[in-house]
């Protein structure tokens, strides 16, 4: 009976360990399931998120890596710029152009998997009047990391490769949209050249001529000058001829306005790339950006209600002045006048501050922007 009594009471306490192990195991994959499905329901909500228009915060950080990159050279080659740059600390340079880089690296992974698994959405975008024009967005933010890479030269076999790999979808883009425009006639060019956000593409050719003129390309260059410039014009003047009713701009979506300042300023930089120097047409270019900035800042009434509530668009304030503010430094370097180092030194200033200021408002904001669980429509500008 006690020999009974003791296998039972194994047999019981098998069962028993047994029975716990089985609850624990099943609590334990319940607690997996869950996390993996609010992962997937978080990476669901980011994926639906994330438009082309998000690529303006690596476009407005690249270029500040391009600036300050140009400002520690510049005050190392001439002795005509303020001291008080040349002190600026080469590591901050690194450490902009490494964040610059994180940044496009994750939103061109998250766009790449958007393409992956909701493709329909960015079928939409790019056949979206005003969505495809910042399909040249992630191009141009490669373009501007290669120029500013601190380990690359330009002559370099890396730098023609990377150069290729950036400036062909640039020249498939144009060949889509400008065709568009040429074949479909002006319907298709009111509806959609008639917003500022179809100066993307002009800023992607030059940009890219810029590059390649950097390399000693100035065929290359000055091919896809040609083709910006000449768009830029078209752009331009349609952008004066819109009708009454026909802006195409909401309200919340008016800093894509400062578009405008962009394309010029990018234009002046690359034609200086191309002739190598500073010369009357490139001074010229900066003081029509220079016209347009001051015609947007003296009207801030039309931007208070886009301002009334934080959104990704706010970064397009940043490039157009950071782009202005990398053609000053140019300018100052030529003209060597007191009025020129003021005006350089206030739009570094202004530019700096800008970029800072969305920086910081960017990561208070984050879970707005990215991780809601239930998205609202994005915006395509």
């Amino acid at each position: 009976m006690a020999t009974q009594g003791s296998r039972f009471h194994i047999e019981l306490v098998v069962d028993k360990t047994t029975t716990t192990s089985n609850v624990c195991g099943h609590s334990d994959s319940f607690s997996n399931h869950q996390h993996s499905t609010s992962f997937t329901t978080l990476l669901i909500s980011v994926l639906t998120r994330v438009h082309a228009g998000y690529f303006r915060i690596s476009l407005s950080l690249g270029s500040q890596a391009l600036l300050w990159k140009t400002i520690i050279t510049s005050a190392q080659d001439t002795p005509t710029l303020p001291r008080v740059l040349s002190t600026f600390p080469s590591a901050a340079v690194y450490a902009i152009w490494s964040l610059s880089l994180f940044t496009l690296l994750l939103l061109s992974l998250l766009y790449l998997l958007r393409c992956l698994f909701f493709f329909k959405m960015v079928k939409a975008e790019f056949l979206h009047p005003v969505g495809v024009n910042y399909f040249f967005a992630p191009w141009i933010s490669w373009l501007l990391l290669l120029q500013s890479a601190p380990f690359v030269a330009p002559k370099t076999t890396l730098y023609m490769v990377l150069w290729w790999v950036f400036a062909v979808p640039v020249v498939v883009l144009d060949v889509k949209i400008y065709g568009q425009w040429l074949t479909k006639g002006k319907r298709v060019l009111s509806s959609a050249a008639g917003n500022p956000t179809s100066q993307m593409t002009v800023i992607g050719n030059l940009v890219g001529a810029q590059a390649a003129a950097h390399m000693g390309w100035k065929e290359c260059a000055l091919w896809l000058f040609s083709v910006g410039i000449v768009h830029y014009l078209v752009l331009f003047v349609t952008l004066y001829q819109r009708l009454s009713g026909r802006d195409g701009v909401p309200v919340l979506l008016r800093p894509v306005l400062f578009l405008f300042i962009a394309a010029p300023s990018v234009a002046s930089l690359a034609w200086e790339s191309i002739v190598g120097t500073f010369d009357t047409a490139s001074k010229m270019l900066f003081f029509l950006s220079l016209f347009l900035f001051l015609s947007l800042i003296c009207r801030p009434k039309l931007f208070r209600r886009s301002m009334r509530r934080f959104n990704v668009t706010w970064w397009a304030y940043s490039f157009p002045i950071t782009a202005l503010a990398l053609v000053s430094t140019d300018y100052a370097e030529e003209v060597k006048g007191t009025f020129s180092h003021i005006l350089m030194l206030l739009l570094l200033a202004l530019s700096v501050i800008v970029s800072l200021t969305l920086t910081m408002l960017t990561l208070l904001n984050f879970n707005m922007l990215l991780l809601d669980i239930y998205p609202s429509k994005p915006h395509l500008m």
